[in-house]
């Protein structure tokens, strides 16, 4: 087997990694949404359920305006929720569960940041605000996927002017004849 072949099945074998794994975004996405959606639910509906446990946390704290910072995190949680597990705005939504994820470990987890910004990870990882602000992030820079209200709305209203190419490409192409020669006179 020569150089060329050898470099062009491997290429060719990543190329497929590649489309394999990209395959799969869609389904992960789903998964960060339905499990952190209703954790973030669960979160904020017990939160407005029994609201006098975080109006006296947040006056603890001495957090301005407790009673209504205590009803603004728990509608941020659970409509956030909601719509992070629908992928529904999903984008949009995760702006304020970002924000209010960031104002948690502002607050309350005061020691996790003085240790993520000496280079001691492992108590900003193991705060409770972590998965929730991850999993918001995540959604946020990638999107909430296919299966999602926004990926169907997407298919929907996307416009028919657009050509829908359905042919599936490797995304590294092998070499070419024209580059075995080009790289045959570099020797």
């Amino acid at each position: 087997m020569n150089k060329t072949c050898t470099i062009d099945l491997i290429r060719k074998g990543y190329g497929y990694l590649i489309f394999g794994t990209s395959s799969l975004q869609s389904a992960f996405l789903l998964g960060v949404r339905l499990v952190w959606g209703y954790e973030l639910f669960e979160a904020g509906s017990g939160k407005l359920l029994h609201i006098e446990k975080p109006i006296g946390y947040f006056t603890s704290l001495g957090i301005p305006f407790p009673v209504e910072n205590a009803y603004l995190v728990g509608c941020t949680e659970m409509f956030g929720g909601i719509f992070l597990a629908l992928g529904l705005v999903s984008r949009l939504a995760a702006i304020p569960l970002i924000i209010d994820f960031i104002v948690a470990y502002i607050t309350t987890e005061q020691t996790a940041l003085q240790k993520l910004i000496h280079f001691d990870p492992d108590a900003f990882i193991s705060a409770d605000p972590f998965t929730y602000l991850l999993a918001s992030v995540i959604v946020f820079i990638f999107g909430p996927g296919a299966y999602s209200v926004d990926g169907v709305l997407k298919r929907v209203f996307s416009s028919p002017s657009q050509p829908k190419n359905k042919t599936v490409r490797a995304p590294i192409a092998p070499l070419t004849p024209a580059r075995e020669q080009s790289t045959e006179r570099v020797h």
